[in-house]
């Protein structure tokens, strides 16, 4: 892997549970807690877990939508580390133009008071990019690397089909051509068909462009095409984190093998584990003791409610939060 682009040190986020007339602090929602990670140059990185575990949490957290509790974003740009928490009023504003997101929902991301040109030339005027006919010809230019027909830029987005408004979305992000872009489930309000149209203009872009994604998904299968590496979330906090093949056929961690056998296996004289997740994801304000996995796991022994397991290295760049990795035998995605 390339030098780090983005470093993730112990990133928290904990919202305040107020209540009564004074608004009183009584509790803390652990959105995300304690989270570490490192994305290379050129790298795609996949976040996965059920709603609710704080994948899109941390992608706002990075891009600095929301504001962190503890922890530090080292962003390497022009040879230096920048800590982006120490960004504030036009420095922020101007260092936005290097991190973007791709918007989860494709129908109401878009204004539809704006024609398409207007829509992918909104960042463009807002850093003020140049003259009018500078931020058109940026336009025309990434709405064709996005596969748009510049005939239709007078357009709505009432006229497009899902996959055509995400590549409108896609197109607005790369308009100030970023090094960090943060992809929010960019192919789940899509049909399949279309998911991989994206999928694969997303892949094509990043080789051509050179970007960097943290791609945030529950569809494992998704993560699996287009990450190099894959972290698991679970309640605010990673509890696996390695390449993506290892990952997928290699589990370590029982949550990791509960999503795996989820996946649905394109053969029908294929046996299915007998791994199932049970019950709900942990209430994030009031996690149970030691791993907060423990109440559905199917491997969970005393030790487990004793303490919070850390993130350690179990295997070359393989990462679990696991206190029992080393005896279990855990089955992945059958190859």
């Amino acid at each position: 892997m390339s030098a780090s682009l983005l470093t993730v040190e112990a990133l928290t986020k904990y919202f305040p549970i107020t209540k009564g007339l004074m608004r009183k602090t009584v509790g803390q929602i652990k959105a995300v807690d304690d989270v570490s990670f490192a994305i290379g140059a050129g790298e795609t990185l996949g976040l996965v877990g059920e709603s609710g575990c704080g994948k899109t949490t941390t992608g706002r957290l990075i891009l600095r939508l929301l504001e962190r509790t503890a922890g530090t974003m080292l962003f390497r740009s022009n040879g230096e580390e920048v800590d982006l928490a120490s960004l504030h009023g036009q420095a922020l504003r101007m260092f936005r133009k290097h991190m973007q997101l791709i918007f989860q929902d494709p129908f109401s991301s878009l204004n539809p008071r704006m024609t398409v040109l207007d829509v992918i030339a909104e960042p463009l005027r807002a850093h003020e990019y140049g003259t009018r006919k500078d931020i058109e010809q940026r336009v025309v230019e990434v709405a064709e690397a996005c596969g748009l027909q510049t005939d239709f830029l007078r357009r709505y987005p009432h006229a497009f089909s899902g996959g055509q408004r995400q590549r409108i979305g896609i197109a607005r992000a790369l308009a100030l051509n970023p090094k960090l872009v943060v992809c929010d489930e960019p192919v789940s309000a899509l049909d399949v068909s279309v998911q991989a149209q994206i999928i694969n203009l997303l892949k094509d872009l990043q080789e051509q462009l050179g970007l960097t994604y943290l791609f945030i998904a529950h569809d494992l299968s998704v993560v699996e095409n287009i990450s190099a590496r894959v972290a698991v979330m679970y309640t605010g906090r990673i509890v696996e984190l390695a390449a993506t093949h290892e990952l997928f056929h290699l589990p370590l961690h029982p949550y990791t093998e509960a999503l795996m056998n989820a996946l649905p296996v394109p053969d029908p004289r294929a046996r299915k584990g007998e791994v199932a997740l049970k019950g709900e994801v942990a209430d994030p304000s009031d996690l149970p003791p030691g791993c907060a996995f423990h109440p559905r796991c199917a491997y969970a022994a005393e030790e487990c409610k004793a303490a919070v397991p850390d993130l350690r290295e179990v295997a070359p760049q393989h990462f679990v939060a696991c206190r029992r990795a080393e005896e279990l035998d855990l089955q992945g995605v059958p190859s």
